[in-house]
This record gives structure tokens, sequence and C-alpha cells, in this order.
């Protein structure tokens, strides 16, 4: 009888173990899912892109299970805070201000800031004087935004909640010009939509300490131990080629930048 009960014991002891393992090998991801070609919502629900590759590369370097919450720009820093997901893979820049918030990897990409206007536009430049009395749409709470109202005081700002509204406004008429990503507004020209527009240049200089070294990945305050596995994870898949390969899926060129 008490040989029964302690294998009874044991065994018991040994799922609640597997079930406190199998919990810990799931990393849920937050992502905002309408910034192609890094994320993006498909129309049946699916999260594509670039960061969603890159999540799931790093994710089985790991040999963790990822699963994705789809979370709204201004309130993904509040939602990983909050608990409802572990890691932010959303082309968060790191800067200054969120690293009072979250923690950071390294990067895992860098790329510029570019301006995009109509093809018609009698724009020459992107300077402060070039721009002044024009209206320049863009996303909120993004370095891109904190860059435009710092530089183009002598322009109106005008925020939206991402990309595809900017993108939207500036088509239809009602922008001077637009600044984000050069890879997201390239991606944005290559469509039908974005036939009426070109990229008028990229702003200079594009300080550090606005746009930050890259995107890296944010988890919650005080996690090194996932700090550094995603950091050795982003090593091992850019020296085992695998990054490259969900690289040159998107883009023509290695959007890692210069290794730092």
């Amino acid at each position: 009888m008490r040989i029964a009960l302690r294998i009874a014991l044991a065994a018991s002891a040994a799922l609640l173990t597997l079930g406190v393992a199998q919990a810990q090998e799931t990393l849920r991801i937050g992502t905002e899912g309408a910034y192609p070609p890094f994320n993006n919502l498909t129309s049946d629900g699916q999260l594509v892109g670039f960061d969603i590759d890159i999540a799931k590369a790093l994710c089985d370097e790991m040999k963790v299970k990822c699963t994705f919450v789809a979370q709204d720009w201004d309130g993904i820093i509040p939602a990983l805070q909050a608990g409802k997901f572990d890691a932010i893979v959303a082309s968060m820049s790191i800067t200054p201000e969120r690293l009072e918030k979250v923690d950071f990897t390294h990067k895992y990409y860098n790329t510029p800031s570019a301006i995009a206007v109509p093809k018609d536009s009698t724009l020459k430049g992107v300077t402060k004087e070039d721009l002044a009395g024009k209206t320049i749409g863009v996303a909120t709470t993004t370095t891109h935004f904190n860059y435009a109202s710092k530089t183009y005081t002598d322009s109106t700002i005008k925020g939206y909640p991402s990309s595809p509204e900017e993108q939207a406004d500036l088509a239809n008429g009602r922008l001077d010009a637009i600044e984000d990503d050069i890879v997201v507004l390239q991606q944005f020209l290559d469509s039908p939509d974005g036939a009426c527009c070109k990229i008028l240049g990229q702003p200079s200089p594009q300080p550090v300490e606005i746009f930050g070294p890259g995107a890296g990945i944010a988890v919650r305050k005080g996690e090194t131990d996932l700090v550094n596995k995603l950091n050795a994870a982003i090593d091992a898949i850019r020296a085992d080629g695998k990054y490259k390969e969900i690289n040159d899926k998107y883009f023509k060129f290695d959007v890692f930048g210069a290794e730092s």
C-alpha cells in the first residue's frame, strides 16, 4: 500500500514538473500586425512578415513554442507590462525613453527613416526649410514621429495610429508628405495604392538619441535571462544562415545594417 502511494505521489510530482516545463516552453510574442513587410495581418487573420518569421526562427533556436498576439501599437508596451505576452517583436526601435519601461535585446535589424511625397510634388528636399509650411503624416509613438516633431517645427505634424492610415491620406491628397521606415515606404510604393507617390529622400542626420541603434526585442524589466537567450538566438541565426534566408525572402539587401 505504501509502495503504491509512493508511486502515485512520484507520478503526480512528475506530471506537475512536466506541466511547469511545458508552460515554460511557450513564448508569447506581441506584435502589431499593421506594419508590412515587417508584420501584418492577412485577410484571414494570420500574422505574417519579417518580424513573424524572425520570431519563429528564434523560438526554434531556443527550442520553445511561439504563440502570437496582435496588439495595437499605442498599447503594446503596457500590454507587455501587464503580462499579456512575454516579448515584443514588432520593429520596435531601442531608445532611451523605452529603456526606462522595458529591457531590450541587441538589434535584430536597422533601417533608416525616409520621406515620401506624391509624384507630382514640387518639393526638392527633406530639410526643415524644404518642408516648411507642409503637412507631414507620421505614425504616433514612433521614433519617426519624435524625429518629425523635433525637426520639422515649421511644418504641421499629423499623427496616425499606424502606417496604412498615413499612406492612404498621402495617396488621397490629404498630406504633403509622410515619414516612415524606408522599407515600409518602399513596400507601399511598390503596391497599386502607392503608385501615386515616390521617396523624396532620407533625413540627415538620423540621430541615435532619437532613432536608437536599431529594432530590438522588448521584454519586461529585469527579465535578463530571457534577454540573454534571445540575444544568443539572434547571434545563432545570423551565424547559421537562417537570418539571411528570411532576410532574402523580403529584402534585396541585409536589413541588419552595419555590425556594431
